[in-house]
């Protein structure tokens, strides 16, 4: 008897994960095929996702039931940057019409979300579900989207643990030779503000930030150059 109870649990806990497995699949799945339908060069259509909010609702519904744990590093970090990106789309669709994040209070702090077991507000899944976990991946910076122009451009497909490391190197990459991201006058390097308020998490080991900024610049920056910052662009990256 206490060997077929002990088979039923067993049983039991491989069906459950089988079926977290196969939601995490569908939830990556789903979250590509929505982001390459929403999203165009950086910028969401938010009033179409308004006008027919089915599959955003579909996804964050499959994502309040999903289990990650840090164990797996790449599908923790995959599932949260996507549930980052898809709530800060959904705070947007319902304050829609609006013409920045900032512009509904509480916006980051305050609003809450179902998601992965938690019920969390976006700065605690940036800051305590990613940064505080895995403090030395500085790279988050420019994969998590604000909903604002100031932030580095969302892309049109869901980070997945298969292709994550390659992802969050590309658009690390992309930002930092942006010459509209990065912008070099003379002497002087002005960054955005995202160094400003993070800087403890780019000069980790002891890097200033014209040494973090120069690891992946194709055109190195002047290690002596004056750094300053310019003001964060919070206005909506909407598509026009």
């Amino acid at each position: 008897m206490k060997t077929n109870k002990t088979l039923i649990v067993l049983m039991f806990l491989v069906l459950a994960q089988f079926g977290f497995g196969q939601k995490t699949s569908d939830f990556f799945s789903k979250a590509d095929a929505f982001f390459s339908t929403y999203v165009s060069n950086g910028r969401v259509a938010y009033s179409e996702i308004k006008a027919n909010p089915a599959s955003l609702d579909e996804l964050l519904a499959i994502a309040k039931e999903i289990r990650v744990t840090k164990d797996d590093a790449k599908t923790y970090q995959a599932f949260w940057i996507n549930g980052y990106n898809l709530s800060v789309i959904k705070g947007i669709v319902d304050n829609y019409p609006i013409k920045s994040p900032l512009d509904k209070a509480g916006f980051f702090d305050k609003k809450t979300y179902d998601i992965g077991g938690e019920k969390t507000t976006l700065n605690d899944i940036e800051n305590k579900l990613l940064r505080a976990v895995f403090p030395q991946e500085s790279r988050f910076h420019f994969v998590l989207v604000c909903a604002g122009l100031g932030c580095p451009p969302i892309i049109d497909a869901a980070y997945t643990p298969a292709k994550l490391e390659g992802q969050l190197q590309t658009q690390t990459q992309l930002a930092l030779n942006n010459p509209n991201f990065i912008r070099v006058k003379g002497k002087k390097v002005n960054l955005s503000q995202i160094f400003e308020w993070y800087t403890g998490d780019f000069t980790q080991g002891g890097k200033n930030l014209i040494e973090y900024v120069n690891q992946y610049r194709n055109e190195k920056l002047d290690p002596k150059a004056k750094v300053g910052y310019y003001s964060y662009d919070w206005a909506l990256n909407e598509t026009k």
